[in-house]
């Protein structure tokens, strides 16, 4: 799921929590754009694929 999430998102995956139906993805602080994506694009269509709600969180 990582590999999935980090060719998806197109950033380096610090660490990933699952909560529920959610999950939890921490990314570098000057990533979080371009993990989110133009309007959170990226975030949508990784929620379409994997079937689940996706947070990014910078550290």
């Amino acid at each position: 799921m990582i590999q999935r999430l980090r060719q998806m998102l197109k950033v380096e995956i610090l660490e990933v929590e699952y909560e529920g139906d959610k999950i939890i993805v921490y990314v570098p602080r000057d990533q979080v754009r371009i993990a989110v994506g133009s309007g959170g694009s990226a975030v949508k269509a990784a929620e379409l694929v994997l079937g689940k709600k996706i947070e990014i969180r910078g550290r």
